[in-house]
């Protein structure tokens, strides 16, 4: 079959362009959000170099439910270009993805993304999957123990009866 090489082929060449367009896209100033995934209650970093040496930026993370901050410049140097700034994910952010958006004082406009994920078991704040899932398949024992106990019954009847029809035709009595 001679279809799986273009394909391969396509696959290399889609994530090669995304490869070169990552830098690209780093050396205009996009906003970097870090970390990427965060956690209901942690603190994020956001920093651009769109907004200029000495410039700030407005950042607009209300997405998210974190409202608005000030990106400052990181370093007394004159010739800095790097704006960063932080803010907390709320810790009743659902998990997503979020867009944060900064306005930079010379009117650039830059974004980027947070993903809010559960936080992990164990954890402050982690809240941990209740209930059961119904899936249409069953299980052998069920939150009711009363529902249990009529399923094993009905089956144990089923079962008797079944053997009970096997032996009457066994003997020739019919059914």
């Amino acid at each position: 079959m001679r279809t799986g090489r273009p394909l391969t082929v396509a696959a290399f060449a889609v994530a090669a362009a995304g490869i070169a367009v990552s830098p690209v896209a780093a050396a205009q100033g996009g906003l970097e959000v870090y970390p990427a995934t965060a956690v209901p209650g942690a603190t994020v970093t956001v920093s651009t170099t769109a907004c200029g040496a000495q410039g700030t930026a407005a950042v607009d993370a209300g997405a998210v439910g974190a409202g608005t901050f000030t990106l400052a410049p990181d370093a007394p140097d004159p010739d800095a270009a790097n704006a960063s700034g932080r803010f907390e994910v709320p810790p009743s952010a659902q998990p997503g993805t979020y867009e944060i958006v900064a306005r930079c004082s010379g009117g650039t406009e830059v974004t980027g993304d947070l993903i809010v994920s559960l936080a992990p078991a164990g954890a402050p704040g982690a809240q941990m999957p209740r209930g059961h899932v119904k899936t249409g398949v069953g299980g052998a024992l069920g939150p009711d123990p009363v529902q249990t106990a009529a399923g094993v019954a009905a089956l144990a009847v089923a079962a008797a009866g079944g053997t009970w029809l096997l032996h009457r035709r066994a003997r020739g009595d019919g059914i």
